[in-house]
């Protein structure tokens, strides 16, 4: 009995060490299985390889051919490689654990989060899309690039990409640009820097749709499609009574020419005021308020009427600027833009706009922020500036302000100057253009309406030399060019080129011989971000800002580091950056290898540690002043509903936004 007892005792001994030597092994299986890492990019020991997905691809449970498919991955979804084999790719969206295998010609690789974007057609050729390097740094080097880009651009309208020898494999919609609603990709794969002012770019141009020619014989639109929305946005504080009574007279007088054309139903014009603050100043009645929203020729009794109601402010606000940026946010939100498909604002004031992040601010808007939020709604904002004598002062400020606030692709604002030596005469200078840009988009409608195609806009002359009148007529030219482009594009349903992969400039080659100054950009780069991932930049730079807004301004430097490093790891893996906020890559000696190769940088990601120490107080003060814009900007993003792209998420926090680079810190 003792001896089996014995011989159970081993027994169960022995089983249990066994037992225990698969627990551990089981233990040190699922410690491998967590620690799961995708593979590095090559010469890097902390950037992954990544891929982003497109219409179509789908998981499988292994490599081989016969392996079991599994559900379909969402568009445009960013995935961590693991393992490669054969024609297959071990990927995951998380990057300690792999999901599946997936076909390598359903994916692209992409190095960085940076992706392109087409700039409004304000004056550009459309982007080429070339075969290789080789070919797009040939005509590079043409006797003429423009004649060359020109020839291009002709066969591909008169017998598209497939002509034999043609360098160009495809181009950006020719007579149209891509409609609004066509979401597309330009993932950057690589890139060429040699030339000045120029980058080379190697893309995936990443569509669901077919990629098909344009034609030059666009079908004929019906007038009732091509619709003009004009919202007159003015001040309306102290010395600004004589503008108000000829904003009045000018709408009475288009109302007037209106009811002439067969059109008059297509163009409506809103009016919206704005002040300052009404928590410093009570008696100024409202900062921004919709006067009247979008009236015809029909209604036009509405809206005459209710500008009899407009004065200017019997008080003094508490600043020498103005809540300008209030009023152009109150215009774009609360008008009905959603009927109208063309879309242009003119605000006029004697004052420059309160500064990002001054709380007495309605936005907390920079120019900047600003300028991104009306491009999202395809709004073109025009600022007349009244330079009379008692704001001399702030006529640098306010200027530089609205320049950057309504800067065009064509590196050109859309700002008028009125040189006001009293406010009779400047009232009048103030009627004479905003008349010319008004009758111009009338000409606009009509053109449109009938079929005629405007001309790409020439190069304007010297800005020194251009009357205001003058530079409302510049303005409508390029504005009214782009508009019509993109009305085309939308009524066709334009979609980007689809091509798996091609070289691209990144500016206009055809102005590029003539170029005075920096290059016309025709295309700029974004970051393909989700909600969830904004929503972590949004809290770490508000949190950094907050608790150490006297240490930024006192120049210390690991805070410095802080926002750099975030900067840098949002442009090169977002949910990296997600993972772990507070990282601080330039502790971890990882900062020069995030930002190593990168196409482009935002603006703190591009500075460095000497550029940060030699700033002023000021200059950091400035700098501030931008990240509280940015951070405002955020919390519009979050807030806006329509802009997120979703496909089939169910999560919203899984909605991507292409957030342009100069929109991140």
């Amino acid at each position: 009995m003792n001896q089996r007892n014995g011989l159970l005792s081993q027994h169960s001994m022995w089983r249990s060490a066994v037992l225990c030597c698969f627990a551990l092994f089981l233990f040190f299986s699922a410690g491998q299985a967590l620690a799961m890492k995708p593979l590095l990019q090559e010469g890097k020991t902390s950037v992954f390889q990544r891929v982003v997905t497109h219409p179509g691809a789908r998981l499988y449970s292994g490599p081989e051919a016969t392996a079991q498919a599994g559900k379909e991955v969402r568009t445009f979804t960013v995935m961590y490689i693991y393992a490669r084999q054969g024609q297959r790719l071990q990927v995951g969206v998380n990057s300690n654990k792999a999901d599946g295998w997936i076909d390598a010609n359903l994916v692209t690789e992409w190095p960085q989060a940076i992706t392109m974007l087409f700039t409004d057609r304000t004056g550009r050729a459309p982007v080429l899309f070339f075969k290789d390097h080789a070919a797009l740094e040939q005509t590079c080097q043409a006797e003429s690039v423009a004649g060359t880009v020109q020839g291009y651009l002709e066969t591909l309208r008169s017998q598209g990409p497939s002509v034999n020898d043609l360098p160009v494999v495809a181009s950006e919609p020719i007579d149209s640009q891509v409609a609004e609603k066509n979401f597309y990709l330009l993932p950057v794969l690589n890139i060429d820097t040699k030339y000045e002012g120029l980058r080379l770019l190697e893309v995936a141009s990443i569509d669901p749709g077919t990629g098909a020619p344009e034609k030059p014989d666009l079908p004929k639109p019906a007038a009732s499609e091509f619709k003009i929305g004009f919202a007159f946005v003015i001040d309306t504080t102290i010395s600004m009574g004589p503008y108000i009574k000829q904003t009045t007279e000018l709408i009475k007088h288009l109302y007037n020419e209106l009811e002439k054309s067969p059109y008059a139903e297509n163009m409506a014009f809103a009016v919206v005021a704005f002040r300052s603050s009404t928590k410093k100043t009570p008696k100024l009645e409202y900062t921004a308020r919709v006067i009247c929203d979008f009236t015809t020729v029909k209604d036009r009794a509405r809206l005459e009427k209710a500008l009899e109601t407009v004065s200017e402010a019997t008080v003094s606000t508490h600043d020498i600027n103005e809540d300008s940026f209030a009023g152009v946010k109150e215009a774009a939100e609360s008008l009905s833009w959603k009927d109208y498909g063309s879309r242009i604002m003119l605000m006029v004031s004697d004052a420059g706009p309160l500064k990002a992040g001054d709380p007495t601010s309605l936005t907390g808007f920079s120019p900047e922020a600003l300028a991104d939020y009306l491009h999202e709604r395809k709004i073109y904002l025009t600022c007349v500036h009244v330079k009379g004598a008692k704001n001399s002062k702030n006529h640098a400020y306010a200027a530089q302000a609205y320049r950057t606030l309504t800067m065009q692709s064509n590196n050109q604002a859309s700002y008028i100057a009125i040189e006001a030596k009293d406010q009779k005469s400047g009232a009048k200078a103030f009627h004479s253009a905003a008349q010319v840009l008004a009758k111009s988009y009338a000409n606009l409608l009509r053109a449109t309406a009938t079929g005629q195609f405007l001309t790409q806009p020439k190069e304007p002359v010297a800005a020194k030399t251009r009357s205001p009148e003058e530079e409302a007529q510049r303005i409508a030219q390029s504005t009214g060019y782009a508009m019509q482009l993109q009305f085309f594009g939308n009524q066709k349903q334009s979609q980007a080129p689809q091509v798996v992969k091609a070289w691209i400039a990144d500016a206009d080659l055809a102005k590029l011989e003539q170029a005075q100054g920096a290059p016309v950009l025709a295309c700029e780069p974004a970051v393909l971000l989700t909600k969830k991932q904004l929503d972590n930049l949004y809290e770490q730079l508000k949190k950094l800002l907050e608790a150490s807004e006297e240490a930024f301004l006192n120049g210390k430097t690991d805070l410095f580091a802080q926002i750099q490093s975030a900067s840098a790891q949002m442009s090169r893996d977002p949910k990296q950056f997600s993972l772990n906020p507070q990282a601080n890559l330039m502790e971890n000696k990882l900062l020069d290898e995030v930002l190593l190769d990168l196409p482009y940088k935002s603006h703190i990601s591009g500075m460095t540690q000497q550029d940060w120490e030699n700033m002023s107080t000021g200059e950091r003060q400035k700098l501030i002043s931008w990240l509280k814009g940015l951070i405002a900007r955020y919390q519009a993003y979050d807030s806006d509903n329509t802009h997120w792209e979703c496909f089939d998420a169910t999560n919203p926090d899984d909605c991507v936004y292409r957030v342009p680079l100069k929109m991140l810190p």
